[in-house]
């Protein structure tokens, strides 16, 4: 169930539940989603035995992930938050996220709504920086996080970044997409920005996969 207001799971959800599927995940291993949405990431977690926790800003997506976690008969603890501030002081095992990722123009106020899912600074980053320096003390000994942007928001920022605050990260899984129809409204002012070339009518998804050393 999608309520008004939620972002509605996309080709990016998708590409994550890829990666989570080729993902061991022992029974009774501590997950966290962030930015859970639906909770569909989170059900899916949930069903291969993890313990999981799903954390969104958003009360819509809150009470969707709670009602699809009812529908679905799983147990999921469900937190409404900004990131990891619900669950400071906890660890885990896993840590899936897809926040926002696309670049968008200036505005005066933040992103409100159902925009909050995607637009993410003139950079895209402004939810991916704070991902890859919290999420490591997050972690427990060979835990993994797996997330999935846009090549639009730098993807070798990212793995750098999570480098430099000690995992181990490489990009796991690729996927070329026709633009969607926040892209493709705003496909002139990321050309000017020279994040597409004049005629790229694509966009590159990736899941980035970080490890925690033992």
């Amino acid at each position: 169930m999608v309520l008004p207001g939620v972002y509605v799971p996309h080709e990016d959800t998708a590409l994550l539940l890829e990666a989570l599927s080729g993902e061991p995940l022992s029974a009774g291993a501590a997950v966290l989603d962030v930015g859970t949405g639906t909770g569909a990431v989170a059900l899916a977690a949930a069903r291969r035995g993890g313990r999981v926790t799903a954390v969104d800003v958003s009360r819509r997506a809150v009470y969707a992930a709670r009602l699809n976690a009812a529908r679905a008969g799983l147990r999921v603890r469900v937190r409404r938050g900004n990131l990891f501030d619900p669950v400071r002081g906890e660890s885990f095992d896993l840590i899936l996220a897809n926040p926002p990722y696309v670049p968008a123009p200036a505005r005066p106020r933040p992103p409100r709504g159902a925009a909050r899912a995607w637009d993410a600074g003139q950079d895209g980053r402004m939810v991916l920086d704070r991902i890859c320096e919290q999420a490591p003390g997050m972690l427990r000994p060979a835990g993994v996080l797996m997330l999935v942007q846009s090549a639009l928001s730098d993807t070798e920022r990212t793995v750098t970044c999570l480098r430099m605050n000690g995992l181990k990260a490489a990009v796991t899984r690729r996927q070329r997409i026709a633009f969607g129809p926040v892209v493709l409204g705003r496909a002139s002012w990321l050309r000017q920005r020279g994040l597409l070339s004049p005629t790229e009518d694509q966009e590159e998804l990736v899941v980035v996969r970080a490890e925690l050393p033992r």
